[in-house]
């Protein structure tokens, strides 16, 4: 008998061999824990496309919509193409399918990890960039229009009943770490607002949403601005929430503040589906070397645990979340591992057991 099922996507490059560490790291907190997951595991991506010329398998979409969660690893390969001339990315049509509006994207700055910001203030670092993950610029993708060879349209799109979904998220996301004892309490909307019509109105759903959650302080951020004090004091940021291009772009900004992408895990939420991967690509360039950081995948397996326990009630799933996101902290705490991505010589299973390890 099993607990839950997990619809799992390795996909492509490095996304196989961080999904490796991954399914090491459940299969300890099973144990440790008494639950079970059914991990179904899918092939699908872009080595996939280039072969069949489908980017999923017969069955494998119904099959994360049924699932309690999806676990993806990595998609896309920079040579392999739609006949739009875009990537293979499926779990983009997931985003829109499934209605997971709220990217939740994490940075936090470990210990023993280099210093990329010459202030000590930088230590501090623990932030999440919410992106709005089913609309804004890329409610345009595969509804582009080129005419004559001259003139490239695409569309923003901002509706009221996401943008409402997505700021209740934020302040809900905010009270609930500073209950964990992280951030400040605090939520800014990242906008440009002083130019387009559209982040006018998405300022203005803002703030009647925060009208209505008083307890959580509100503020704003025009992108430019928000993109310079990342770089300025990222320590002072705690949730900033954002339209789809803005954040896809600044989260990127934050995995860079600390340390690189295989520091920046994700989670893609909506109300009754959620896609857990790294924020990193398939990396191609290191693929099949053993070197790929999985600290993002085993982050973001943690907040898949997380988002299922506390969906179910079940709260052993969400000790096992909060138990890798401790053992993920105290491995590099410890000195235990240093990424190759990092400077260091820690390869991918000298990580996953070393959070292993810390498990214990």
């Amino acid at each position: 008998m099993t607990d839950y099922t997990i619809a799992v996507f390795p996909g492509d490059g490095i996304g196989v061999e961080v999904m490796g560490a991954a399914m090491a790291v459940l299969e300890a907190v099973e144990a440790r824990h008494g639950f079970t997951l059914d991990k179904q595991s899918w092939d699908g991506g872009a080595a996939y496309y280039r072969e069949t010329g489908n980017d999923l398998p017969e069955g494998a979409f119904e099959a994360a919509r049924a699932a309690d969660a999806i676990l993806f690893g990595a998609m896309g390969l920079p040579d392999v193409r739609l006949p739009d001339g875009t990537e293979v990315a499926p779990h983009l049509e997931m985003r829109r399918a499934f209605r997971l509006f709220a990217g939740v994207r994490p940075a936090r700055k470990y210990p023993n990890t280099p210093a990329l910001l010459a202030d000590p203030r930088a230590e501090g670092i623990d932030l999440i960039v919410l992106r709005e993950s089913t609309e804004g610029l890329f409610a345009s993708r595969g509804r582009g229009t080129v005419e004559d060879g001259r003139v490239a349209r695409d569309t923003m799109e901002i509706t009221r009943e996401t943008s409402e979904d997505l700021f209740d998220f934020a302040f809900g996301l905010a009270r609930r770490r500073a209950e964990k004892g992280r951030g400040q309490r605090t939520v800014t909307c990242v906008d440009k607002s002083n130019v387009f019509v559209s982040m006018a109105f998405f300022r203005s759903i803002f703030d009647e949403r925060a009208a209505q959650n008083s307890d959580v302080t509100a503020s704003h951020a025009y992108v430019d601005a928000a993109a310079l004090d990342l770089v300025r004091k990222p320590w002072a940021a705690d949730v900033l929430v954002m339209e789809n291009m803005f954040g896809d772009i600044l989260s990127d900004l934050c995995g860079g503040l600390v340390g690189g992408m295989g520091m920046a895990p994700c989670a893609e939420i909506g109300t009754d589906h959620a896609l857990f991967q790294p924020a990193h690509g398939s990396a191609p360039d290191i693929a099949g070397k053993g070197i790929s950081n999985p600290t993002a995948m085993l982050v973001s397996t943690a907040m898949m645990l997380d988002w299922i326990g506390e969906r179910a009630g079940d709260a052993r799933l969400v000790e096992a979340g909060d138990s890798i996101d401790r053992a993920v902290w105290q491995a590099y705490a410890d000195g235990a591992i240093l990424p190759y991505e990092l400077g260091g010589t820690s390869d991918t299973r000298a990580v996953t057991e070393a959070v292993i390890d810390a498990l214990r």
